[in-house]
C-alpha cells in the first residue's frame, strides 16, 4: 500500500494539485492488482499538521506513505516529527526549500532549512537527510528515502529545493528496475511472533540500536504495544526513570550514528593535479559549480570538489577537509547552514571552512562562484600565497 499525504503552502496549490493528478495516474499503472484494484491512495489534508499525522499512521499500520512541503511546513511538522522520531515510525518528508524566513519568497529557490530540518521538533533529535543533486536522483532517492525510513524506523526528509521542484531541468531518462526488492526493515510476522519467548517494541536484540517491529493485526494475541510519544521503556511502558529514558535515547542515537552504511554517499571529482584548494557543494548547484571549476581551471586555478548527498555524514567527507588547506562551501543561504552543520557534526576548524554564499533566490551560476572565489583571492593574503605556491608548482 502507498500513499501520498499531501498539503502545502497556498501558494502551491495548482502545482499540488498538478501533481497529485500525476501520482494518481502512476498509481493506477503501477500499483494495482490483476483485478484493477488500486493499492494507493492521494489525500488532500486541510493543513501541514494533517497530512504529517496522516502519513505516520499510515506508516504506523504498515503502509508506505509521505508528504510534501517547504521550510514553513516543516515548522508547522516539527513536533510530528519528533513524535515520529522518539516512537520510531518510519516517515517520509519531501522539503522543497524556497526563500525565507516566514512566507520569505515563496516562488524563489534557497537551501535555508538544513538546520531546521536536521533537527527538527524540540529536545534531543536528529534527523536523516538526502540532498539530490537533480530530478533523476530526486527520484532516486526516493525510493532509498522509503527503504531507509522502514530499516532505521526514523523520519527521513528528502532535501530538494525549488530550483528542482519548478523549473525544467536535462536529465538522463529515470529508470526502474523491476527486480528491485524493497527493504522493509525488522518487521515480525506471525510465525516469528509464536516462536519468540519475549518481545518488547524497543528491545535492542541485535546490539544495532534498530529494534523489532509488529503491524496492526499480525497476531490474534501477540505484537500488540502502545505507540506514545512519553517516555518508555523497552516494552513500551511509560516510565519516567531518568535511566530509562537516558538508555532509551542513546540508542536511538547508536543507530542514527551508524546510519551512514544505508544512505547515499558523497561524489568526489578531483582535478587531475595536485591541490590544496577543495570545494563542497550539495543539492542543485551541481551544474553550476562544475561549470565555474572548468572555467577557473582555465584561469589556472584547479580544485578538487565533493558533493555532499546525505546527513549524517561519511568518512569521506572528513577525509577530504582533512587533505586540503582551503575548502569552500557552496551554499543558498545567509548563515552557512551546511558549514554550521558540518563543523558542529565533524568537529571541524570554522577557519579552515570558507563559505561562499549566495541567497536572493535565484539559482546558483557560474558567473557568481567565479567572481566570489577571485574576489577571496585577492582580499585573502594567505590565500593568494597558497594560489601562487600551487602554480609554481605546477
Amino acid at each position: 500500500m502507498s500513499a501520498r499525504c499531501a498539503r502545502v503552502l497556498s501558494n502551491w496549490t495548482r502545482i499540488l494539485n498538478m501533481t497529485a493528478f500525476a501520482f494518481q495516474k502512476y498509481l493506477n499503472k503501477f500499483r494495482s492488482d490483476s483485478d484493477g484494484k488500486i493499492k494507493g491512495a492521494v489525500i488532500q489534508a486541510e493543513d501541514e499538521l494533517s497530512a504529517i499525522g496522516m502519513a505516520i499512521g499510515a506508516n504506523w499500520n504498515g503502509a508506505r506513505a509521505f508528504t510534501t512541503t517547504s521550510g514553513p511546513g516543516i515548522s508547522l511538522m516539527s513536533e510530528f516529527l519528533g513524535l515520529a522520531y522518539f516512537a520510531e515510525i518510519p516517515l517520509v518528508v519531501f522539503n522543497i526549500q524556497r526563500g525565507g524566513p516566514s512566507t520569505g519568497m515563496p516562488t524563489r529557490t534557497q537551501q535555508s532549512d538544513i538546520i531546521s530540518s536536521a533537527f527538527a521538533s524540540h529536545g534531543d533529535t536528529k534527523h536523516i537527510l538526502l540532498f539530490p543533486g537533480d530530478p533523476k536522483e530526486c527520484f532516486e532517492m526516493s525510493v532509498r528515502a522509503f527503504d531507509i525510513a522502514e530499516r532505521l524506523q526514523t523520519p527521513v526528509i528528502v532535501m530538494s529545493d525549488l530550483d528542482m521542484g519548478m523549473n525544467d531541468w536535462i536529465v538522463d531518462p529515470l529508470e526502474w528496475d523491476e527486480k528491485y526488492k524493497y527493504d522493509r526493515g525488522k518487521v515480525l510476522k506471525a510465525k516469528d511472533l509464536d516462536e519468540l519467548e519475549m518481545w518488547g517494541r524497543y528491545l535492542d536484540i541485535d546490539g544495532d540500536g534498530i529494534p523489532y517491529r509488529t503491524l496492526p493485526g499480525t497476531h490474534e494475541s501477540k505484537g500488540a504495544f502502545f505507540t506514545r510519544g512519553t517516555s518508555h521503556d523497552a516494552f513500551a511502558g511509560y516510565t519516567e526513570d531518568g535511566r530509562i529514558n537516558a538508555d532509551n535515547l542513546g540508542r536511538i542515537a547508536k543507530k542514527f550514528d551508524k546510519s551512514s552504511r544505508y544512505l547515499p554517499r558523497s561524489i568526489k571529482k578531483g582535478s587531475k593535479s595536485n591541490t590544496e584548494l577543495g570545494i563542497i557543494y550539495f543539492g542543485s548547484t551541481s551544474p553550476a559549480v562544475d561549470e565555474a571549476v572548468d572555467i577557473l581551471k582555465d584561469k589556472g586555478f584547479s580544485f578538487d570538489r565533493l558533493r555532499i548527498r546525505s546527513f549524517p555524514f561519511d568518512r569521506k567527507l572528513e577525509h577530504f577537509i582533512d587533505d586540503h588547506k582551503y575548502v569552500f562551501i557552496l551554499e543558498q543561504n545567509r548563515d552557512a547552514q551546511m558549514r554550521t552543520l558540518i563543523a558542529t557534526e565533524l568537529e571541524k576548524d570554522f577557519n579552515k571552512l570558507q563559505s561562499i554564499l549566495n541567497f536572493d533566490g535565484n539559482p546558483l551560476t557560474a558567473d557568481f562562484i567565479v567572481e566570489e572565489f577571485i574576489g577571496r583571492v585577492k582580499e585573502d593574503e594567505s590565500l593568494s600565497r597558497l594560489i601562487k605556491k600551487i602554480k609554481s608548482a605546477a
